[in-house]
């Protein structure tokens, strides 16, 4: 391996990443314009000549006039939104590198080897470059022709003769590192400007890892559509990337599908998102929309909260037998006939014929609007049997006639009549009969109590209306449940679910409905649950989700937590989760790691300034009670800061972040303020230490733990 720089520093971001195929047309060689002999200044001359046909590309889109194009102007509209949203595409991104590295093949792709076809130079970067004459200069890391540079190796070069990786330094391409995969007589040596871009400091929110995607990252990341993916991974791993990198890929190689039904990420919350919304952008990918759950059962106003016996009830699986129950006790069968008056004739539909309709329909066991909808055609449908019987010749007009007959319409209310899912879990969670009517042999009766919201000496008041209700977040799920049982919920092509461990059954059931008839890319750790119903198993976790056939892939090498950090953090996996691997750390530099004695705040203000004092960004991880003595103390001490998720908008490098909300948060430096406070503000010791080892596995490149209680003896 050979290499050469001015100050070297290298592209993109942290490990993990993904690729689609598709486009894989031969770009020229840059490096044979005979500009110069040097060959890191023909690199950069490639690199200005590609960054003007980037701004012509957009020059050419900003100046289309589509005057004369459309019909009217709602088509003049979508179709200027579509080239607003393709020139934000086009965005040529000063600080971000147009290209991170170059594959030069020994044949040209495609080509029989045996006849000795030239090789090609190709580009790689975050997106496809072409010059005037529509010569491909850059080519996208998700093209086929592309998937070599993260997957080559000496072992199986895949016909590569030179793979180069270039270093950046504010943007300005400063350093090359050459690789001579075919070359037997060279030795594989490790990437130094793979290793600099892996280790450089994170500010702000999280960037793609385009440049760093290691092999077994992107054989996740270049799966089928298809197909579920469920990645199970430790802290530092790259899982969040690469599902991210997933989706980029996917709407590559499957743009127009993915066009028509829709991608969605999800996240545990608004800080995590906010945290992570930039990364899909900078891969030119403007339309993919991000929401937690709570965000996608938004049918009421939450304003409650559960205890845990509550909400470990609600979250269970078995309430969707209870609500199914509920939702079909509507149904009345019918005691009385339909008669159709129709000019002078009468037509009786018997009692009994009805309930067989009735009954056929429920066993179809179809959405509940849908089957009501379904009856009075039915029962049209049996009028005009008799209609036919007694020598009429009726057509589809007369049947919708009949179905709209009052007669009917009377009868279908009465039979079906519309159920309203708010009400319906409203009066579940207030009437004692009613829930004990439809849990019976599902819920016992401590469980009923548990979630009812009026019983003597409970303190809880029973609401009188929907709107009047304080309605947590587990009874929005339920509603979602019930909405889904009513009405059909609309599925996405694909989800990608972060942070999947802390859901319940019932939160991955309404997931789980909006990707019915797509694919879903599920990430997570199982030993980061710190949720009273946190996922013991993936494979139960996937059964809730309705894919039982994922696939479930392990990372454990850990590209983003220093050695010394994890291997710290991993004393606590054999009592939070004893069948995981531990995660081990890739990185060269074993990070600052320090444990600290203090007597109080103003040690706690002391390590975050020594910290300030480095490059990079800084976290004060605290268990929530303690967060406003830490805010008072540093606001005394005239060190600003911010929350999680304000790190995109400030320039301010240190972050106060509740325990509760570190989780997929990342800095380069931490302070963990007394790890027993935080273990002690969970319900149970479990939870606790898996809250603690979520905290002192967020820094990136030092962390120092202070505590004036005693540590957790799990720790040693």
């Amino acid at each position: 391996m050979s290499s050469s720089s001015a100050p070297s520093a290298a592209p993109s971001e942290n490990p993990a990443s993904e690729d689609p195929p598709s486009e894989d047309p031969a770009p020229e060689d840059p490096a044979s314009d005979g500009s110069s002999d040097d060959p890191l200044a023909r690199e950069r001359s490639h690199l200005a000549a590609s960054r003007a046909a980037l701004r012509a590309m957009r020059e050419d889109v900003e100046s289309l006039d589509i005057r004369d194009v459309t019909a009217n102007w709602v088509n003049a509209e979508a179709l200027a939104h579509q080239i607003d949203e393709r020139i934000k595409s086009l965005a040529d991104l000063a600080h971000t590198p147009l290209f991170f590295g170059r594959l030069d093949y020994l044949h040209a792709p495609g080509a029989d080897q045996a006849e000795g076809a030239e090789g090609e130079k190709f580009y790689i970067g975050r997106r496809h470059v072409h010059d005037a004459e529509g010569d491909p200069m850059v080519i996208d890391w998700r093209a086929p022709v592309s998937q070599p540079f993260y997957r080559a190796s000496k072992k199986d070069p895949m016909d590569v003769a030179l793979r180069r990786r270039f270093g950046y330094t504010g943007g300005d391409l400063t350093a090359y590192e050459d690789e001579h995969l075919s070359d037997p007589t060279e030795a594989a040596r490790a990437s130094k400007l793979l290793q600099q871009e892996i280790e450089r400091p994170r500010v702000g929110p999280m960037r793609d890892i385009v440049a760093t995607i290691q092999p077994e990252q992107d054989e996740i990341v270049r799966s089928g559509l298809s197909g579920t993916v469920c990645v199970q991974g430790g802290p530092g791993t790259g899982k969040t990337a690469v599902g991210l990198h997933r989706v980029a890929y996917l709407l590559y190689a499957h743009r127009e599908r993915l066009a028509r039904t829709g991608t969605l990420v999800i996240g545990p919350n608004a800080s995590f998102l906010h945290y992570i919304e930039q990364v899909l952008p900078a891969l030119g990918e403007l339309e993919v929309k991000q929401a937690t759950v709570d965000d996608l059962v938004a049918h009421v106003e939450v304003r409650g909260t559960d205890d845990p016996a509550a909400a470990l009830v609600k979250g269970d699986a078995r309430m969707s037998e209870v609500l199914r129950r509920a939702v079909r006790s509507h149904v009345t069968m019918p005691t009385e006939p339909v008669v159709v008056v129709r000019g002078s004739r009468r037509w009786r539909v018997p009692a009994y014929e009805l309930e067989e309709i009735v009954q056929e329909l429920l066993a179809r066991d179809i959405r509940y609007a849908a089957a009501r909808e379904a009856l009075p055609q039915r029962i049209a449908h049996a009028v005009l049997v008799r209609m036919e019987q007694q020598g009429e010749a009726p057509d589809d007009r007369v049947q919708d006639a009949v179905a709209r007959n009052a007669a009917v319409k009377a009868a279908v209310k009465a039979i079906w009549p519309p159920v309203d899912p708010a009400k319906l879990v409203l009066r579940l969670l207030s009437d004692a009969d009613f829930l004990a009517e439809h849990a019976e042999g599902i819920l016992d009766e401590d469980e009923q109590k548990a979630i009812l919201w009026a019983q003597p000496g409970s303190g809880k008041r029973a609401a009188r209306s929907v709107k009047s209700a304080r309605w947590s977040a587990a009874d929005a799920v339920l509603i979602d449940e019930a909405t889904d049982l009513v009405q059909r919920t609309h599925s996405l092509g694909h989800v990608v679910l972060d942070e999947a461990q802390d859901l319940s059954p019932m939160q991955y059931r309404a997931v789980g409905r909006r990707c019915t008839t797509g694919s879903a890319t599920v990430l997570g750790d199982l030993a980061q649950g710190t949720t009273p119903w946190a996922t013991p198993t993936w494979e139960e976790a996937l059964a809730h989700l309705g894919k039982s056939d994922a696939v479930i892939e392990e990372l454990t090498a850990g590209f983003r937590v220093p050695t010394d950090v994890i291997a710290y953090a991993s004393r606590l996996l054999p009592h939070i989760a004893p069948g995981l691997t531990p995660v081990a750390s890739v990185r060269e530099n074993p990070g600052f790691f320090a444990v600290r004695p203090i007597t109080g705040p103003s040690d706690v203000v002391a390590a975050c300034a020594e910290l300030l004092v480095n490059e990079g960004s800084v976290g004060l991880i605290a268990a929530d009670a303690r967060i406003p003595a830490l805010a008072e103390a540093l606001t005394a001490a005239g060190i600003g800061y911010l929350g999680p998720g304000e790190e995109t908008t400030h320039e301010t490098r240190l972050t106060l972040v509740p325990a509760s909300l570190a989780k997929g948060l990342e800095y380069d430096y931490v302070v963990l303020d007394e790890p027993r406070a935080v273990v002690d503000g969970e319900p149970d010791e479990r939870t606790g230490l898996r809250r603690l080892y979520v905290a002192l596995t967020r820094a990136v490149s030092g962390l120092i733990v202070v505590h004036a209680a005693p540590l957790p003896e799990q720790l040693g």
